[in-house]
């Protein structure tokens, strides 16, 4: 009993849980952080449709469903709820401008510590969603009594210049890097599973299939690539709003033998072995993290310039505007030397990008703002 007073109980605002990218940074660092410590207690929309409960219970955690937040009066009411029943020293929310939200009833319900942590920024082109995003943006800090994002870009466009220079905490998207150093076995294993073949030039993106990630430009360029490189395959990896348009838009350029759909699994960091470039065009991003775990796995990365630099861990990234001539985005993939793949291990490690470093730190960080 005296050891598990000891232990610091975190309330990670999760939002919905879905597969997604800040849920797996969430894990990552569950996964390696001093349980004997820390505890990670994870609150949930109730319509979250991939939540790992069982690895959850048994690291020690708990789960904890909420209203949607679309039902506010609500979620209000459940959070309160809960911020009085547990009593929590520090709630960390990672549900980007919506954090505005919960931490509201945090400094309702006194709790000490509330720390707003952004992954995303914004771009034209999601009307409705940006206009949200931009009015919770000029609340974003009369909430929270810390920050941190992933990168400096992540933190300014939330919380501004200030503070971003002043009081932000950089929380790296940390991972298992021997899990994503390139493996010539796995890549021919998988190969074969999926049908490439030895000589064929797989051109690779991981991501929802929503607007941000920008897929609907990759097939579009994919099919340019195909009249100048007839060896070429394109192996699109995720889920999600729009996949029924992107296969409809396949089928009408006549590809679909050329372009492989594939579901999210549980050993993703595999699927980078299959290909032989990376491409990134989203539309914007906080970090984006597959192309740093792609560079990792030793593959040239092409991106857009809507990808913050902090991405760059070899020099094997490069960047091109999405308004220039498609020609140069077919030049760049018919001129990257792709032979003589190797990891980029300790370029990530010397980045930032080692879990075990960074679980570290985050302890750390939460034990100091306790201590304060």
């Amino acid at each position: 009993m005296d050891d598990e007073k000891k232990i610091i109980r975190v309330a990670m605002i999760m939002g919905k849980m879905i597969g997604g990218g800040i849920e797996a940074v969430v894990m990552n660092y569950y996964r390696q952080i001093d349980h004997s410590k820390i505890q990670f207690d994870f609150i949930i929309d109730s319509d979250s449709t991939i939540v790992p409960k069982e690895e959850i219970t048994q690291l020690g955690g708990r789960i904890f469903e909420v209203s949607p937040y679309q039902s506010i009066r609500r979620y209000n009411k459940d959070l309160e709820s809960l911020f009085n029943k547990e009593h929590y020293q520090i709630v960390h929310s990672h549900i980007n401008s919506l954090s505005f939200f919960p931490l509201r009833i945090a400094k309702k319900c006194g709790v000490p510590i509330r720390i707003a942590h952004n992954h995303s920024t914004a771009a034209p082109g999601e009307t409705k969603k940006n206009a949200m995003k931009y009015i919770l943006r000029l609340f974003s800090t009369i909430y929270p009594t810390h920050y941190a994002a992933p990168t400096l870009y992540a933190g300014r466009w939330l919380f501004g210049k200030k503070i971003a220079s002043t009081q932000l905490e950089i929380i790296k998207n940390a991972i298992e890097l021997e899990k994503f150093d390139y493996d010539p076995i796995v890549r021919n294993t998988l190969r074969n599973e999926l049908g490439f073949t030895k000589d064929d030039f797989v051109i690779g993106n991981i991501g929802r299939f929503v607007w941000q990630k920008n897929q609907a430009f990759i097939v579009e360029l994919f099919n340019e690539v195909l009249k100048k490189k007839g060896n070429a395959k394109l192996l699109l990896i995720g889920e999600g709003p729009l996949k029924l348009e992107l296969e409809k838009k396949v089928l009408a350029y006549g590809i679909g033998d050329k372009v492989t759909f594939f579901s999210n699994t549980d050993n993703i960091h595999e699927y980078y072995q299959i290909m032989d470039i990376f491409l990134f065009p989203s539309n914007y991003e906080g970090l984006g993290m597959v192309a740093v775990e792609a560079q990792i796995s030793g593959l040239p990365v092409i991106t857009s310039t809507k990808v913050p630099i902090d991405a760059k861990i070899s020099n094997r990234f490069y960047q091109i505007d999405l308004m220039k001539p498609r020609e140069r985005w077919i030049e760049c993939f018919l001129t990257i030397p792709v032979e003589k793949r190797v990891g980029n291990i300790s370029e990530a490690d010397n980045n930032g990008y080692n879990i075990y470093t960074e679980a570290s730190k985050l302890l750390n960080y939460y034990v100091t703002l306790l201590k304060k």
